[in-house]
């Protein structure tokens, strides 16, 4: 934490901004893009909390940790919201790093390197971090507002690792929590509430490889598949987008039975949130099969862009000699099981809800292929479900599927959904305030993602909770981006909200 302290020790007031001075609200503005000055990836969050607790430190607020790193900043009430209740202000510090092919960053290191195209806000050739940044820096800026402005007591909760599993909600100590109405900042679709979310659960199957010798009279040959625009696995879901891991395994299936091609390496996906955009695979092919596979591969690209259109515009497969030819490849019973699981696993939107227009009620994201340290392979799903029995009832499918492909399958146990409570005071305050803002009956929602509020919710029992952002796009992708004109609109309902809470007794 040494480094978060010298970061804020030089910072006595708001951060000062370089790429977004001048955007509205600068107070906001100002402390996202010092927060992508501080490495935060998932796991690794401690700099930044140690800034954020400086931050608070320099500005006499009182802060509190529990024993994952979970933070509370704790903020008088002012301008005659003194007396009221406490509000629970809440986001996630951590994101998703994720980086194009050929972009050198160091997400444990390196600042972000931010640009503004047109009404947008990205980052070069890496995510961006708005989610959940754009939260966690309207926290802050609401702790940094003069004296005299109308709050409630505040306490800001910023939590950890929520982006590979809601670790910081799973071990929150709810005792630090002391409010039990919250705005979670997390959600991306300005103009929305958000009122309820999906529940989830991992499944990791894990597979030998059996390597052998590499037969003789094989060239070895580098299969690739990228350009796709991958996304959010809970929030992207429903646009169908293509699937690298599970659009390259049915090719390298192919080539095996086609060409007598003889897999070496495949790998692809990192997170499990994130749909995977490349995959990467290195077979060895007899040598007078080589023009063969080619023409398989480039059979397959063209039949991939027939149906993912323009959906999927960057999409390309390639055929490339490898640079050195692998001395193993896989037995061919092993890498036989390896690709029917992946071409098998229930994958994508499952069902769509009856209750709720529009929203994805069940699905599975078949998120990454790994190769681990003892050289077992390691694919990973990702189940979302708005219901319980639905989301066991898709991890069994995939538990069967794992052992009938020889696969050691471990799941542990699934997160809660957020129920919706449409009688909720704090979701009455926040559509009259966004009404108010957009001059029209705002939408609520449920959204099928994983939001830490069901979690928080069974750790601090009683509490009213509602969500929203400003717009975000291709979160967990390095085409992440958030809109800029939402972010004052986003600033405006935050305060709003607050300053009616704030004449609550």
């Amino acid at each position: 934490r040494a480094a978060g302290r010298a970061m804020a020790a030089a910072v006595q007031g708001v951060p000062a901004a370089a790429v977004t001075k001048g955007l509205e609200p600068q107070p906001l503005w100002a402390c996202f893009e010092q927060l992508t000055r501080i490495p935060r990836p998932s796991g690794h969050e401690q700099a930044c909390m140690a800034w954020i607790e400086e931050f608070a430190k320099l500005r006499g607020l009182e802060t509190q940790a529990d024993r994952v790193g979970n933070l509370v900043v704790r903020r008088p009430g002012s301008g005659g919201g003194e007396g009221a209740p406490p509000v629970v202000v809440q986001g996630h510090v951590d994101m998703v790093c994720e980086k194009n092919a050929g972009t050198e960053h160091d997400f444990l290191r390196d600042p972000l390197s931010l640009e503004i195209d047109g009404e947008w806000l990205t980052a070069r050739g890496t995510t961006l971090g708005s989610d959940n940044g754009i939260g966690v820096a309207a926290a802050l800026a609401l702790l940094d507002l003069p004296q005299e402005a109308k709050l409630p007591p505040l306490e800001c909760l910023f939590t950890v690792d929520e982006e590979t599993g809601l670790t910081g909600a799973f071990q929150l100590d709810g005792s630090i929590v002391r409010g039990r109405t919250l705005l979670n900042l997390d959600t991306e679709e300005w103009g929305a509430i958000y009122v309820g979310c999906a529940g989830g659960g991992e499944s990791v199957l894990t597979l030998p490889r059996a390597m052998e010798a590499a037969p003789e009279g094989h060239v070895a040959l580098d299969v690739s598949l990228s350009g796709l625009r991958g996304g959010h696995s809970g929030c992207d879901i429903h646009r169908y987008r293509g699937n690298a891991l599970l659009m390259a395994a049915p090719v390298l299936r192919a080539l095996a039975a086609q060409c007598g091609a003889r897999l070496a390496s495949f790998l692809s996906g990192d997170k499990h949130n994130a749909i995977p955009r490349e995959a990467f695979a290195t077979v060895l092919v007899p040598a007078d099969r080589v023009t063969d596979a080619e023409a398989l591969v480039a059979s397959a690209l063209a039949g991939y862009r027939q149906a993912y259109g323009k959906e999927e515009p960057g999409l390309e497969a390639r055929v490339a000699p490898a640079e050195a030819s692998p001395a193993q490849v896989m037995g061919a019973a092993e890498a036989d099981k390896l690709l029917a699981l992946l071409t098998t696993l229930p994958r994508g939107p499952l069902k769509m809800s009856h209750e709720v227009e529009g929203l994805v009620e069940t699905s599975n994201n078949v998120a990454s292929l790994k190769l681990m340290d003892g050289g077992d392979l390691e694919v990973v799903c990702a189940t979302r479900s708005s219901l319980k029995a639905s989301l066991e009832e898709v991890r069994e499918r995939i538990a069967t599927v794992g052992g009938l492909c020889g696969a050691r399958v471990v799941q542990e146990p699934s997160y809660p959904g957020w129920a919706p409570n449409m009688s909720s005071k704090v979701l009455g305050i926040a559509k009259d305030q966004l009404a108010g803002i957009i001059g029209k009956e705002p939408e609520v929602l449920a959204i099928h993602a994983g939001l830490e509020c069901g979690i928080i919710g069974e750790k601090c029992p009683g509490t009213d909770m509602v969500s929203f952002g400003p717009t975000i796009i291709n979160a967990h992708t390095p085409d992440e981006r958030v809109l800029i004109p939402t972010v004052q609109p986003f600033w405006d309902l935050t305060r709003k909200v607050l300053e009616q809470l704030a004449d609550a007794k």
